[in-house]
Protein backbone atom coordinates (compact mmCIF):
# COMPACT_ATOMS: atom_id res chain seq x y z
CA UNK A 1 0.00 0.00 0.00
CA UNK A 2 2.89 2.39 0.68
CA UNK A 3 4.28 1.84 -2.83
CA UNK A 4 0.82 2.10 -4.38
CA UNK A 5 0.05 5.44 -2.70
CA UNK A 6 3.49 6.72 -3.69
CA UNK A 7 2.83 5.78 -7.32
CA UNK A 8 -0.55 7.55 -7.23
CA UNK A 9 1.05 10.70 -5.77
CA UNK A 10 3.83 10.66 -8.37
CA UNK A 11 1.22 10.29 -11.13
CA UNK A 12 -0.41 13.62 -10.23
CA UNK A 13 2.72 15.65 -11.08
CA UNK A 14 1.97 16.27 -14.76
CA UNK A 15 -1.59 17.49 -14.22
CA UNK A 16 -0.51 19.68 -11.30
CA UNK A 17 2.30 21.32 -13.27
CA UNK A 18 -0.11 22.11 -16.10
CA UNK A 19 -2.41 23.87 -13.60
CA UNK A 20 0.15 26.61 -12.92
CA UNK A 21 0.77 29.82 -14.82
CA UNK A 22 4.50 29.66 -13.95
CA UNK A 23 6.97 28.54 -16.61
CA UNK A 24 8.94 25.32 -16.37
CA UNK A 25 11.99 26.81 -14.64
CA UNK A 26 9.87 28.61 -12.06
CA UNK A 27 7.61 25.64 -11.35
CA UNK A 28 10.45 23.12 -11.28
CA UNK A 29 12.73 25.24 -9.12
CA UNK A 30 10.08 26.20 -6.58
CA UNK A 31 8.75 22.64 -6.33
CA UNK A 32 12.26 21.33 -5.76
CA UNK A 33 13.11 23.97 -3.15
CA UNK A 34 9.99 23.22 -1.10
CA UNK A 35 10.61 19.47 -1.34
CA UNK A 36 14.27 19.78 -0.31
CA UNK A 37 13.39 21.91 2.74
CA UNK A 38 10.65 19.49 3.83
CA UNK A 39 12.85 16.40 3.46
CA UNK A 40 15.81 17.93 5.29
CA UNK A 41 13.65 19.15 8.17
CA UNK A 42 11.49 16.03 8.59
CA UNK A 43 13.90 13.20 7.72
CA UNK A 44 17.21 13.33 9.66
CA UNK A 45 18.77 10.50 7.61
CA UNK A 46 18.49 12.67 4.50
CA UNK A 47 20.93 15.27 5.86
CA UNK A 48 23.96 13.29 4.72
CA UNK A 49 24.78 15.68 1.90
CA UNK A 50 28.55 16.02 2.15
CA UNK A 51 29.45 12.98 0.07
CA UNK A 52 30.68 13.31 -3.52
CA UNK A 53 28.73 10.20 -4.53
CA UNK A 54 25.46 11.66 -3.26
CA UNK A 55 26.35 14.93 -5.01
CA UNK A 56 26.84 13.02 -8.27
CA UNK A 57 23.56 11.10 -7.95
CA UNK A 58 21.77 14.26 -6.84
CA UNK A 59 22.96 16.13 -9.93
CA UNK A 60 21.43 13.48 -12.18
CA UNK A 61 18.21 13.62 -10.14
CA UNK A 62 18.14 17.42 -10.42
CA UNK A 63 18.39 17.26 -14.23
CA UNK A 64 15.61 14.66 -14.27
CA UNK A 65 13.37 16.80 -12.05
CA UNK A 66 13.74 20.01 -14.05
CA UNK A 67 13.42 18.36 -17.47
CA UNK A 68 10.34 16.39 -16.41
CA UNK A 69 8.54 19.54 -15.27
CA UNK A 70 9.61 21.39 -18.43
CA UNK A 71 8.50 18.50 -20.66
CA UNK A 72 5.03 18.62 -19.09
CA UNK A 73 4.81 22.30 -20.04
CA UNK A 74 5.33 21.48 -23.73
CA UNK A 75 3.84 18.04 -24.34
CA UNK A 76 1.04 15.93 -22.89
CA UNK A 77 1.30 14.34 -19.46
CA UNK A 78 1.06 10.92 -21.14
CA UNK A 79 3.99 11.61 -23.46
CA UNK A 80 6.13 13.03 -20.66
CA UNK A 81 5.65 10.12 -18.27
CA UNK A 82 5.81 7.34 -20.87
CA UNK A 83 9.00 8.72 -22.40
CA UNK A 84 10.58 9.18 -18.98
CA UNK A 85 9.71 5.56 -18.22
CA UNK A 86 12.00 4.44 -21.04
CA UNK A 87 14.84 4.93 -18.54
CA UNK A 88 15.51 1.13 -18.51
CA UNK A 89 16.63 1.44 -22.14
CA UNK A 90 19.48 3.74 -21.15
CA UNK A 91 20.10 1.86 -17.91
CA UNK A 92 20.90 -1.26 -19.94
CA UNK A 93 23.88 0.56 -21.46
CA UNK A 94 25.04 1.99 -18.11
CA UNK A 95 24.66 -1.06 -15.86
CA UNK A 96 27.26 -3.41 -17.42
CA UNK A 97 30.24 -1.07 -17.04
CA UNK A 98 29.19 0.84 -13.89
CA UNK A 99 27.51 -1.92 -11.87
CA UNK A 100 28.89 -5.05 -13.47
CA UNK A 101 25.32 -6.26 -14.09
CA UNK A 102 24.87 -8.35 -17.26
CA UNK A 103 22.06 -7.65 -19.72
CA UNK A 104 19.92 -10.68 -20.58
CA UNK A 105 18.33 -11.57 -23.90
CA UNK A 106 14.93 -10.64 -22.43
CA UNK A 107 16.35 -7.20 -21.58
CA UNK A 108 17.44 -6.67 -25.19
CA UNK A 109 14.02 -7.63 -26.55
CA UNK A 110 12.45 -5.23 -24.05
CA UNK A 111 14.83 -2.55 -25.30
CA UNK A 112 13.69 -3.11 -28.89
CA UNK A 113 10.02 -2.87 -27.88
CA UNK A 114 10.62 0.29 -25.83
CA UNK A 115 12.58 1.89 -28.67
CA UNK A 116 9.73 1.13 -31.08
CA UNK A 117 7.26 2.63 -28.61
CA UNK A 118 9.40 5.76 -28.27
CA UNK A 119 9.47 6.22 -32.05
CA UNK A 120 5.66 6.16 -32.15
CA UNK A 121 5.54 9.35 -30.05
CA UNK A 122 7.16 11.22 -32.96
CA UNK A 123 5.07 9.55 -35.69
CA UNK A 124 1.80 11.33 -35.07
CA UNK A 125 0.52 14.85 -35.47
CA UNK A 126 2.96 17.41 -34.05
CA UNK A 127 0.30 20.14 -33.77
CA UNK A 128 0.12 21.71 -30.33
CA UNK A 129 -2.81 22.26 -27.99
CA UNK A 130 -3.63 24.45 -25.01
CA UNK A 131 -1.96 22.15 -22.48
CA UNK A 132 0.72 20.82 -24.89
CA UNK A 133 1.83 23.74 -27.10
CA UNK A 134 4.98 22.12 -28.55
CA UNK A 135 4.82 18.28 -28.37
CA UNK A 136 8.02 17.62 -30.34
CA UNK A 137 10.14 19.81 -28.07
CA UNK A 138 8.45 18.38 -25.00
CA UNK A 139 9.03 14.81 -26.20
CA UNK A 140 12.74 15.49 -26.73
CA UNK A 141 13.05 17.05 -23.27
CA UNK A 142 11.25 14.03 -21.80
CA UNK A 143 13.86 11.77 -23.41
CA UNK A 144 16.60 13.79 -21.70
CA UNK A 145 14.66 13.29 -18.45
CA UNK A 146 14.71 9.52 -19.06
CA UNK A 147 18.51 9.51 -19.48
CA UNK A 148 18.90 11.53 -16.27
CA UNK A 149 16.53 9.21 -14.39
CA UNK A 150 18.47 6.17 -15.61
CA UNK A 151 21.68 7.81 -14.37
CA UNK A 152 20.06 8.47 -10.98
CA UNK A 153 18.97 4.84 -10.64
CA UNK A 154 22.43 3.60 -11.63
CA UNK A 155 24.10 5.92 -9.11
CA UNK A 156 21.77 4.79 -6.32
CA UNK A 157 22.41 1.11 -7.08
CA UNK A 158 26.13 1.80 -7.18
CA UNK A 159 25.96 3.37 -3.71
CA UNK A 160 23.90 0.45 -2.40
CA UNK A 161 26.56 -1.96 -3.65
CA UNK A 162 29.15 0.21 -1.87
CA UNK A 163 27.27 -0.14 1.41
CA UNK A 164 26.31 3.53 1.81
CA UNK A 165 23.41 3.73 4.27
CA UNK A 166 20.54 6.17 3.80
CA UNK A 167 21.63 7.18 0.31
CA UNK A 168 18.10 7.18 -1.12
CA UNK A 169 16.49 10.07 0.74
CA UNK A 170 19.82 11.93 0.90
CA UNK A 171 19.98 11.79 -2.90
CA UNK A 172 16.39 13.02 -3.21
CA UNK A 173 17.15 15.90 -0.84
CA UNK A 174 20.38 16.79 -2.65
CA UNK A 175 18.73 16.46 -6.05
CA UNK A 176 15.89 18.80 -5.16
CA UNK A 177 18.28 21.29 -3.56
CA UNK A 178 20.43 21.33 -6.71
CA UNK A 179 17.37 21.55 -8.96
CA UNK A 180 16.25 24.66 -7.08
CA UNK A 181 19.71 26.24 -7.43
CA UNK A 182 20.03 25.30 -11.13
CA UNK A 183 16.60 26.70 -11.99
CA UNK A 184 16.88 29.91 -9.96
CA UNK A 185 18.81 32.09 -12.47
CA UNK A 186 16.44 31.18 -15.32
CA UNK A 187 13.35 31.48 -13.11
CA UNK A 188 13.94 35.19 -12.44
CA UNK A 189 12.18 37.55 -12.55
CA UNK A 190 9.19 35.75 -11.08
CA UNK A 191 6.70 38.60 -10.94
CA UNK A 192 3.31 38.14 -9.31
CA UNK A 193 2.49 34.58 -8.25
CA UNK A 194 -1.20 33.67 -8.13
CA UNK A 195 -2.54 32.16 -4.88
CA UNK A 196 -3.54 29.05 -6.81
CA UNK A 197 0.04 28.58 -7.98
CA UNK A 198 1.28 28.73 -4.39
CA UNK A 199 -1.22 26.05 -3.34
CA UNK A 200 -0.14 23.77 -6.20
CA UNK A 201 3.56 24.34 -5.44
CA UNK A 202 3.05 23.44 -1.78
CA UNK A 203 1.22 20.30 -2.84
CA UNK A 204 3.96 19.32 -5.28
CA UNK A 205 6.82 19.98 -2.89
CA UNK A 206 5.37 18.75 0.42
CA UNK A 207 2.98 16.00 -0.67
CA UNK A 208 3.86 14.74 -4.14
CA UNK A 209 7.67 14.73 -3.72
CA UNK A 210 8.55 14.73 0.01
CA UNK A 211 5.69 12.57 1.29
CA UNK A 212 5.64 10.47 -1.89
CA UNK A 213 9.31 9.49 -1.59
CA UNK A 214 8.89 8.81 2.14
CA UNK A 215 6.07 6.39 1.32
CA UNK A 216 8.09 4.80 -1.46
CA UNK A 217 11.23 4.22 0.62
CA UNK A 218 9.16 2.67 3.42
CA UNK A 219 7.24 0.50 0.97
CA UNK A 220 10.21 -0.95 -0.89
CA UNK A 221 11.62 -2.27 2.39
CA UNK A 222 8.61 -4.56 2.70
CA UNK A 223 8.13 -5.67 -0.91
CA UNK A 224 10.18 -7.54 -3.46
CA UNK A 225 11.79 -5.62 -6.31
CA UNK A 226 9.45 -7.24 -8.83
CA UNK A 227 6.34 -6.42 -6.82
CA UNK A 228 7.40 -2.79 -6.28
CA UNK A 229 8.21 -2.37 -9.99
CA UNK A 230 4.83 -3.74 -11.05
CA UNK A 231 2.97 -1.51 -8.58
CA UNK A 232 4.91 1.54 -9.79
CA UNK A 233 3.51 0.93 -13.28
CA UNK A 234 0.36 2.59 -11.92
CA UNK A 235 2.14 5.94 -12.32
CA UNK A 236 2.21 6.05 -16.15
CA UNK A 237 -1.33 4.63 -16.24
CA UNK A 238 -2.85 7.26 -13.95
CA UNK A 239 -0.80 10.29 -15.05
CA UNK A 240 -2.69 10.80 -18.35
CA UNK A 241 -5.96 10.03 -16.55
CA UNK A 242 -5.49 12.95 -14.13
CA UNK A 243 -4.58 15.23 -17.06
CA UNK A 244 -7.77 14.19 -18.86
CA UNK A 245 -10.02 14.64 -15.81
CA UNK A 246 -8.55 18.02 -14.81
CA UNK A 247 -7.61 19.59 -18.15
CA UNK A 248 -9.49 17.51 -20.74
CA UNK A 249 -6.12 16.59 -22.28
CA UNK A 250 -6.15 13.55 -24.55
CA UNK A 251 -3.01 11.99 -26.01
CA UNK A 252 -2.99 11.08 -29.69
CA UNK A 253 -3.46 7.60 -31.05
CA UNK A 254 0.20 7.14 -31.91
CA UNK A 255 1.20 8.24 -28.40
CA UNK A 256 -1.23 5.79 -26.84
CA UNK A 257 0.17 2.99 -29.01
CA UNK A 258 3.68 3.98 -27.94
CA UNK A 259 2.61 4.00 -24.31
CA UNK A 260 1.12 0.52 -24.60
CA UNK A 261 4.36 -0.74 -26.17
CA UNK A 262 6.48 0.79 -23.39
CA UNK A 263 4.22 -0.54 -20.62
CA UNK A 264 4.23 -3.98 -22.23
CA UNK A 265 8.02 -3.97 -22.40
CA UNK A 266 8.27 -2.87 -18.77
CA UNK A 267 5.84 -5.53 -17.58
CA UNK A 268 7.46 -8.31 -19.61
CA UNK A 269 10.92 -7.37 -18.35
CA UNK A 270 9.83 -7.17 -14.69
CA UNK A 271 7.88 -10.44 -14.74
CA UNK A 272 10.84 -12.12 -16.38
CA UNK A 273 12.95 -11.29 -13.32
Amino acid sequence: MYVLFAALLFSTGGAAVKSMSLNGWQAGGARAGIAAAAILVLIPSARRLFDWRILLAGTAYAVMSITFVTANKYTTAANAIFLQDTAPVYLMFISPWLLGEPVSRRDWWSLVLMAAGTALFFAGDSAGSRTAPDPVRGNLIAMVSAVAWASSIAALRWMEKSGIEGAGMATVAMGNLLACLFALPLALPVGTVAPGDIVVLLYLGLVQIAFGYWLFTRGVRRTSGVEASLIMMCEPVFSPLWAFLIHGETPGGWALAGGVAILSAMGWRVVGR
